[in-house]
């Protein structure tokens, strides 16, 4: 994918990421792109709903499956404004997406190349490409500007 379609979908899934600000959610955002296409989007959402799971990663998968009526994405990618935790890596594994995109670096718990590198783990039944820092400062300023405010 060229570096104009990154920056296009990467920036829809800021737009996610401002939507959860707004409802006070830590600004993850992530979109799933199939032919060029947005099939799906979401943003975390584990305050309002006091769900564990409900971070954008795992709502954006799980409305694509629905919208595709496959548990297969196979032929989509997904932008995400963070880099995916343990559990949002394996429901990528899971739902065999075909590439990763995400912007800022996760230091305490990225599960892609920062803490832990579970998308390269051999013997899986599925792998797939990943590239991280796209847009790295835009979604990295989100994410420090709210714990920032968080914090006063």
């Amino acid at each position: 994918m060229d570096e104009l379609h990154k920056k296009y979908f990467m920036e829809k899934a800021i737009n996610q990421a401002i939507a959860g600000l707004k409802r006070d959610e830590v600004p993850v955002g992530a979109v799933i792109v199939k032919d060029g296409k947005i099939i799906s989007r979401a943003f975390n959402n584990r305050e309002k709903s006091q769900m564990a799971t409900y971070h954008a990663e795992i709502i954006a998968i799980n409305r694509a499956c629905k919208k595709l009526k496959s548990w297969r994405l196979d032929d989509c990618e997904m932008f995400v404004t963070l880099e995916p935790c343990v559990m949002c890596a394996g429901a990528i594994l899971n739902a065999r997406i075909k590439k990763l995109y995400f912007g800022a670096y996760e230091p305490k718990g990225g599960a892609v190349v920062s803490r832990y590198k579970l998308l390269d783990e051999s013997g899986l039944n599925w792998s797939l490409e990943y590239e991280g820092g796209v847009m790295e400062k835009e979604c990295a300023s989100l994410l420090r500007d709210f714990f920032k405010n968080k914090r006063r």
